[in-house]
């Protein structure tokens, strides 16, 4: 068989040993998959053999996996469970069957006391599993919203820089418009008294006298023209050596943009100037001297949220797992929070009870719920259960 084996090789093996004695049935499988295993295949066998079960859970490089059941029901719900060897339901799938119960209850009381605890012990790993698995979709989910909201505090961010670059851009070039007015101005007065001056052979002391006093009353006008600019921005305030605090009257060095402090966190300081927010390095910041200190404004935060439209207050969960009802139920609780639903009709459903007790624990403990309770007879009876949110 060595020979014959070609690496790398996938071998499967359905109720390895099955037809002989459990205890060396359960051997003979062990041997069996270690001789493929060590010569490098890959080995998935299925089996009942607890000799097997132990096997994979105590072997580097062997994994037991079993597939998951509703633990009322012992329906199948249809997903694997890794690191769970997974248990026989012999006994409790014969008394679902309909098998008499004084059958079953004898069968149990022949299972030697080590097998029992066995079986106790593989129901209660598949119970921590399945609690496992619960805790693990709600850290995944506040992962998301985590990573969600980062995105968009970044993207608040960017958007925030990129309003200061403009504004400092726009600054800037205002700067230089004024300047280019100012030396077109000057160039023009220039060059008026030169060509009045060109006209003038000889000039007498009036004529003299005459031109200064033209030349003056221009430059004048030069000059107003640019303080009435300079009045629409008032001219920055001495500066103090001390250092800024939160109500304090500062200057931005670099963009040259005065406004009051409003938050300080580490080295990083928030600015508000003229309604608009500037963030800048505390280095970066000199206090102005003031005649009265001024209290930091009042910050108001109005956070609103609009309803989402066409959401349900009804949600189906007849034929539902306990696992599968309760994650659906999470998400539409906040959905509905959000969208103002503060009635909610859950159905369920009669069945055993099982599924309408879970839902009814689950919403008792959730923070959101205020009510519960069943159903009248008018809004669907006992299989709907009616719950209350909070405002």
């Amino acid at each position: 068989m060595d020979r014959a084996l070609i690496l790398p090789a996938l071998i499967l093996l359905d109720e390895l040993g099955a037809g002989t004695d459990p205890l060396e049935g359960g051997a003979l499988g062990v041997a069996i998959i270690e001789h493929f295993r060590t010569r490098g295949a890959m080995v998935i066998s299925t089996t009942h053999y607890e000799a097997l079960k132990t096997y994979a859970a105590t072997t580097a490089g062997v994994t037991a996996a079993g597939f998951g059941f509703t633990p009322d029901t012992y329906e199948p719900t249809y997903h694997i469970q890794y690191g769970s060897p997974g248990r026989s339901l012999a006994l409790e799938m014969a008394g679902r069957l309909g098998l008499n119960g004084s059958i079953v209850e004898n069968a149990r009381k022949n299972l030697s006391e080590r097998e029992a605890q066995l079986a106790e012990h593989l129901a209660k790993v598949d119970s921590d599993l399945r609690a496992l698995e619960h805790e693990r979709r709600l850290v995944k989910r506040e992962h998301e919203a985590l990573k969600e909201a980062d995105t968009r505090a970044k993207s608040r961010e960017d958007a925030l820089r990129q309003r200061e670059e403009t504004f400092k851009q726009k600054l800037n070039e205002k700067l230089d418009e004024r300047l280019r007015e100012a030396r077109l101005q000057i160039d023009a007065i220039v060059g008026d008294l030169r060509k009045q001056a060109s006209g003038l052979h000889a000039p007498s002391t009036g004529d003299r006298g005459r031109l200064r006093g033209e030349a003056r009353a221009a430059l004048e006008t030069a000059a107003d023209s640019v303080r009435r600019d300079e009045a629409a921005d008032p001219a920055p305030l001495p500066e103090s050596t001390r250092t800024a605090d939160v109500g304090d009257r500062v200057l931005i060095k670099g963009l040259g943009l005065e406004g009051t402090l409003v938050m300080l966190h580490d080295r990083e300081a928030e600015v508000d100037v003229r309604g608009k927010r500037f963030r800048a390095h505390t280095g970066d910041l000199r206090v102005l001297d003031v005649p009265a200190r001024q209290e930091p404004p009042a910050v108001r935060v109005n956070v609103q949220v609009q309803p989402r439209e066409h959401v349900s207050s009804e949600l189906m969960l007849v034929g539902q797992t306990v696992d599968q009802a309760i994650d659906r139920l999470e998400k539409f609780l906040d959905e509905s929070l959000l969208a103002d639903q503060r009635t909610l009709r859950l159905i369920h459903g009669f069945g055993t009870g099982r599924l309408k007790e879970a839902i009814g624990e689950f919403l008792q403990r959730h923070p959101l719920v205020t009510h519960v309770r069943t159903a009248t007879p008018e809004e669907g009876g006992g299989g709907v259960t009616i719950a209350e949110l909070k405002d």
